[in-house]
């Protein structure tokens, strides 16, 4: 009976394993998706793929930590949630400083 179970819950990880590679593909794809289209009715520009890019890196990895974090608190796990939520965090702060947009000093006057 030990083994039946140790069986179901070794596919089960499997499962999870799978769902969140593909989260971040859904994630990835669906932000990309809606970077490339908004603000641009026509073709994308050279400058706009890294936009998109970096969008769509973003997009993935808060889907995946966002999709971590619910399982994790379906199970109880307060500080998984909390760590799959930071880590998310983390990750899209790092693509933003990896990939952003270098602010011009004319754009910085008129934003701040």
């Amino acid at each position: 009976m030990k083994a039946a179970r140790a069986g179901v819950a070794v596919r089960a990880q499997g499962r999870e394993r799978r769902r969140g590679e593909s989260d971040f593909v859904r994630g990835f794809v669906a932000s990309a998706c809606l970077s490339a289209f908004q603000d641009s009715a026509g073709e994308l520009a050279a400058g706009q793929f890294r936009r998109v890019l970096r969008h769509g890196l973003q997009g993935g990895a808060a889907l995946t930590a966002g999709t971590r974090a619910a399982v994790d608190l379906r199970r109880g796990d307060y500080t998984g949630a909390l760590v799959a939520a930071a880590a998310g965090a983390a990750g899209v702060l790092l693509i933003e400083k990896l990939l952003g947009d270098a602010v011009s000093p004319a754009k910085e006057d008129r934003n701040g």
